[in-house]
């Protein structure tokens, strides 16, 4: 039997470094295709669930199905909740479902959720009658909320109290309460008679204050309520504008009914992140059991698009073949002006769809904004017209030919800059996603653009 790896044994739940998680990775490989449970739970045994989902994540489907027959006491709770997406919809498939709910015993009302939700239906009707009346009634609740919304993101435990209550009476109550507390809450939310909140009192105030003073005198009035059908994506951006480290969820008559703390906002936070980056790819998120038909399927159809547009910029190109037969130098130059009209779009379509994603970008500065990126562009047209135009000038020893490609570069980039924000921009308006659909639209404007302008002007001058 092989030693765990090094730095493992002596401290409970050790962090791992790169090289400790390749090499823990490496000896759970070599474990479970022998199919030694007893080694695989020593390797285990002290490592914190993010990394040991993590590990989970690095190995092979067959070995990440065998360690869940060999030890499904591996898979606690909070390793389940920290697998990514596509793992831990593989891995519960191959759990018992009483094996499932007594994992997710040990975990919060939003955790529970966040791991029943992926399981198919058959799956999940199993796992939710083996569970308690309690938590069977919090996760169908949720699971009524649609994706993606505040209602299935929110934690259900929490604590409140009355506005006369005093800081002696809510620390005995929650000592009172014991393990129906959260496992991580950051403030008591001051409530009234109809139990609505009305405030909240940060606990490390709480505990800093005499017993004897009233809740009513401590707390931070509401900032912000959140109703459960709103968009996690709109709870995320409250959370960050007001500075927020939980809030408080609210029923349909404005009484408390969860939480929604700032550890799963920063999920949100980094998942919609991701999303806007792959989008402006015209990618998805490749998941490790991902295979090459589910990729290509995905990114087929932005890139049929992107052939579509493609052959409009040939087009134009083909109306000028004359001049480019007659006049190599306009083939040699042309790529040039393309491709800067094209690195200048982008850059500024990255700026305008991160602003629309952290509303930064508004109806009320949105004239301010399309001003400032025509003028980047124009003035980065400027500088680099004349850097072009003089290598243009001496590269061919032709002067005219470098004002030609110094006015295109010019026209160019004003108009790569001017598209890079109308363009989301206007699909915004129109209903659709900016980070989707962008790219392919400024690509095309600024290819057409940059070939009419500069074969044109070639065509016109130098013919």
């Amino acid at each position: 039997m092989s030693e765990p790896a090094q730095g493992l044994e002596d401290n409970p739940e050790t962090s791992l470094d790169d090289e400790a998680s390749h090499r823990l990775v490496t000896e759970l490989a070599g474990a479970a295709g022998d199919g030694d449970a007893p080694l695989i739970r020593s390797l285990l045994a002290d490592v914190h669930p993010a990394d040991i989902a993590d590990c989970i994540e690095q190995l092979s489907w067959e070995n990440q199905d065998a360690i869940a027959r060999l030890c499904p006491d591996v898979f606690t709770g909070d390793v389940l909740a920290e697998l990514v997406e596509d793992t831990r919809a593989d891995i519960v498939e191959a759990l018992e479902p009483a094996y499932i709910a007594e994992a997710l015993g040990d975990l919060d009302s939003d955790d529970m959720t966040h791991v029943v939700e992926e399981l198919d239906d058959e799956k999940r009707a199993a796992v939710l009658a083996e569970l308690t009346d309690e938590d069977r009634q919090y996760l169908e609740s949720s699971l009524a909320f649609e994706e993606e919304s505040a209602g299935r993101l929110m934690q259900r435990e929490f604590v409140a109290a009355p506005s006369f209550w005093t800081v002696g009476n809510t620390i005995d109550h929650m000592r009172k309460a014991g393990e129906d507390l959260p496992d991580l809450f950051f403030e008591v939310f001051v409530i009234d008679e109809a139990f609505k909140p009305i405030g909240g009192v940060p606990v490390s105030r709480l505990m800093r204050s005499h017993r004897d003073v009233k809740l009513s005198d401590l707390m931070n009035p509401a900032k912000i309520v959140i109703r459960p059908e709103d968009d996690q994506e709109d709870a995320a951006y409250l959370f960050e504008k007001y500075h927020l480290i939980s809030a408080p969820v609210v029923d349909g008559d404005g009484r408390i009914a969860g939480m929604l703390t700032v550890d799963d906002i920063v999920d949100v936070i980094q998942e919609e992140n991701k999303e806007d980056m792959l989008a402006l790819a015209g990618v998805n998120d490749a998941g490790q059991a991902d295979t090459v038909w589910s990729s290509v399927k995905a990114r087929a159809p932005w890139l049929l698009v992107n052939l579509g547009t493609a052959v409009v910029a040939s087009a134009v190109i083909a109306l000028f073949e004359g001049a480019i037969a007659q006049l190599v130098a306009l083939a040699v130059l042309m790529p040039i002006v393309a491709s800067m009209g094209g690195n200048a779009g982008t850059q500024s379509l990255a700026v305008a769809v991160r602003a629309i994603a952290s509303r930064d970008l508004t109806i009320s500065n949105s004239m301010r904004v399309i001003w400032r990126e025509l003028a980047a562009g124009t003035v980065n047209g400027l500088i680099f017209a004349v850097v072009m135009g003089l290598v243009a000038a001496l590269w061919f020893n032709d002067w005219n030919l470098g004002w030609v490609i110094a006015v295109s570069m010019v026209i160019t980039l004003a108009a790569a800059g001017l598209s890079g924000i109308l363009v989301p921009l206007g699909l915004r308006r129109m209903g659709a996603d900016p980070a989707v659909a962008s790219s392919v639209f400024v690509t095309t404007v600024t290819d057409v653009v940059g070939f009419f302008v500069f074969l044109g002007l070639g065509a016109m001058v130098l013919l």
